[in-house]
């Protein structure tokens, strides 16, 4: 008899993210088994756990999932997972903090399509700004950004605060490919006036930037708001804009909110729960393979 599908989903936080499991679910793992308050520490004996308990036919039938808030200790503990497992023990493991992996992913991906298809131009040598940037899914998108060619400024309400968190990105994740820079807040306005694509990734319901701000920058093409709650995060830019021009913009900038990059966000993290389950070796998954997904996701669906 086949072995059920088992995902084992791990997060250091006090609660598994009902959004995670409804997903894996989806994509057809039959089980979703909670670890919460994991610590990091942890990683290698529930890895172990897990492996040693199935024969090496059957750990395909087996998968990890990291959540959790942070984005750099869930590649830790990717990493660890990985370095835990020997052929032929070895199982797939999918790291997405926060969704903040796929959602980031989405959002690059989306804005990236967006430049190719109404600008005739790419990311690479691109000024993006990340508003709210110093949080996780800010953190992401603006290394996916470098890491396309793109020029990023992180920005942060505090410049310290934003330096530390572009250094950290820069060091952790850049692989030495990428040089994000770090602003504040208080400087947007200048700032704008370089800008071709936003990112607003702050916390919800806070406007990050506005009209008058919007109408200032005279090279902006693409704005993308990944908050669902009003008011916007970009004035103009609403949760259902799917490349829709941005009123009072005197660029043609267009607009891509919530529910559009979420779309891309959600078809994401199924494919590469799917690819979790399809695959004849083990995976390690996180936000550069989210990134290459959902651009074929976007090329496949156009």
């Amino acid at each position: 008899m086949e072995k059920p599908l088992i995902l084992h989903m791990l997060t250091t936080a006090k609660n598994l993210s009902p959004f995670d499991v409804n997903m894996a679910l989806d994509a057809g793992w039959v089980s979703a088994l909670p670890y919460i308050n994991v610590e990091p520490s942890e990683v290698q004996g529930l890895v172990q756990d897990a492996i040693f308990s199935r024969s090496p036919k059957n750990l395909k039938r087996t998968g990890i999932f990291i959540g959790g808030r942070d984005t750099k200790q869930a590649m830790d503990m990717l990493n660890t997972a990985k370095r835990s497992m020997f052929a032929p023990f070895e199982v797939s493991v999918f790291a997405d903090p926060s969704g903040a992996f796929t959602t980031a992913a989405g959002m690059v991906a989306a804005a990236e399509h967006e430049l190719i298809t109404k600008f005739d131009t790419t990311l690479e040598g691109k000024n993006i700004l990340v508003l709210g940037g110093t949080g996780p899914v800010g953190q992401v998108a603006a290394v996916i950004s470098a890491q396309s060619g793109a020029h990023v400024k992180l920005i942060g309400r505090q410049l310290d605060k934003a330096q530390a968190i572009a250094d950290m990105c820069n060091n952790e994740f850049g692989d030495g490919k990428t040089n994000i820079e770090a602003g504040a807040d208080a400087d947007k306005a200048e700032y704008i006036k370089t800008a071709d694509v936003v990112f607003a990734t702050g916390a919800a319901g806070i406007e990050l930037l506005s009209a008058e701000l919007v109408a200032s920058a005279p090279q902006l093409k693409v704005a993308a708001d990944v908050n669902a709650v009003p008011p916007a995060g970009i004035a103009g830019v609403d949760a259902f804009h799917n490349g829709t021009p941005i009123q009072g913009s005197n660029s043609g900038a267009v607009g891509l909110g919530a529910m559009a990059i979420g779309n891309i966000k959600y078809q994401t993290q199924v494919l590469l729960l799917k690819k979790m389950i399809n695959s004849d070796k083990p995976v390690y998954l996180h936000f550069e393979h989210a990134f290459e997904t959902a651009r074929e996701y976007i090329k496949s669906s156009s």
